[in-house]
């Protein structure tokens, strides 16, 4: 990978006109036959039994120790297709649970197996969440789009021996520029899969991003903290807004037109994993509301555009779910049974 080889990374246009059209616009009559048929349209009734387990309002199926939302799928996915999960790691849950299934996951390769997590405890594959748009989209772009080349220059030292690739996870020990370079390449050579997936699954995790100034790219998480030392004035963090996220996502979307299956299906969803930390000055609760909130609203935006691409509400099972079951004692991972139960949903309502 030469080094010559270099571009600026790609922004996507935002379009500030205002206002748009809104996505979905019904008559009186057609709005009036959806409230008749959706027996999951009311959250409460005074006469109701709150604690009437069988019962169709919200306030009665909240009580639930696993919350089960109504689910109308605009489309279906065989059990033959070839999967695709990019995104947070909540993508790699679901993956897990696929292959349990016996499905082809090719996001999940073979060749990841060699990748020995720092912590023994974890995960290699965790090395290749991707956290926010921005990175979901690089990492496409330099796999699906001659003209985007990856920025060799974004690598960076760490010690004399040891260099960090920022658009990776730092869930691997540090390793020389070749061997970090390798990793990369292995890295991309399983990305160009997607090519072949007529299933994608796209998980949006967090809304808070950091760029690299000197190489004009956003990466995939915060900078490894020494390189704020080392590596002064190189980062700046943003907080995305919702033009930018959407704009990401339509790109993505016309890079999988031109490049991935002739059939693809998106299902995109939210990780209900909340941030580890902010580097706003929000309160960490109000700043994970702030960003599950602009990437849900976001994700409803982008389906409600294409016939293609659907929600699934895995957030929404977890956070409405009971805390005792759904959390780990950390409240910030989900327990098994409640990646469970999304998954189980998940296949009875896509798969043929």
């Amino acid at each position: 990978m030469s080094e010559a080889c270099l571009k600026t990374d790609f922004n996507p246009p935002i379009d500030h006109r205002l206002p748009r059209k809104s996505p979905y616009v019904a008559t009186a009559d057609e709005a009036l036959a959806n409230y008749q048929a959706n027996e999951e349209r009311t959250w409460y009734k005074s006469s109701a039994d709150p604690d009437d387990l069988a019962g169709k309002y919200a306030f009665q199926r909240l009580r639930h120790t696993w919350f089960t939302p109504k689910i109308d799928p605009k489309f279906k996915l065989r059990r033959d297709d070839k999967f695709y999960a990019i995104g947070s790691c909540f993508a790699r849950g679901l993956e897990s649970a696929l292959i349990k299934h016996k499905m082809a996951v090719e996001s999940a390769a073979p060749e990841f197996a060699k990748l020995q997590p720092a912590n023994k405890e974890l995960s290699g594959l965790g090395f290749t969440n991707k956290y926010n748009t921005y990175s979901i989209l690089n990492e496409l772009r330099w796999v699906l789009d001659a003209d985007a080349v990856f920025p060799v220059n974004s690598i960076v030292p760490l010690t004399k021996t040891t260099w960090y690739d920022p658009h990776t996870t730092p869930m691997l020990d540090f390793v020389s520029r070749e061997e970090t370079l390798e990793r990369r390449a292995l890295l991309q050579m399983v990305t160009e899969r997607i090519k072949r997936c007529r299933a994608v699954i796209v998980t949006l995790g967090l809304a808070e991003v950091w760029r690299d100034i000197h190489a004009d790219v956003y990466l995939n998480c915060t900078p490894i903290p020494s390189l704020f030392k080392t590596e002064l004035g190189r980062y700046e963090f943003h907080l995305t807004s919702f033009a930018q996220n959407l704009a990401n996502l339509e790109a993505i979307h016309a890079l999988l037109t031109e490049y991935g299956h002739p059939d693809f299906h998106i299902v995109v969803t939210v990780s209900p994993v909340p941030l580890m930390n902010t580097f706003s000055t929000m309160d960490i609760v109000v700043a994970n509301t702030w960003a599950k909130s602009l990437l849900r609203a976001v994700a409803q935006e982008w389906a409600s555009t294409h016939a293609n691409v659907d929600y699934f509400p895995s957030y929404e099972i977890v956070q409405s779910s009971d805390r005792a079951a759904a959390w780990e004692r950390d409240l910030r991972h989900v327990r098994g049974a409640g990646a469970q139960h999304i998954m189980e949903l998940f296949l009875r309502k896509y798969l043929e």
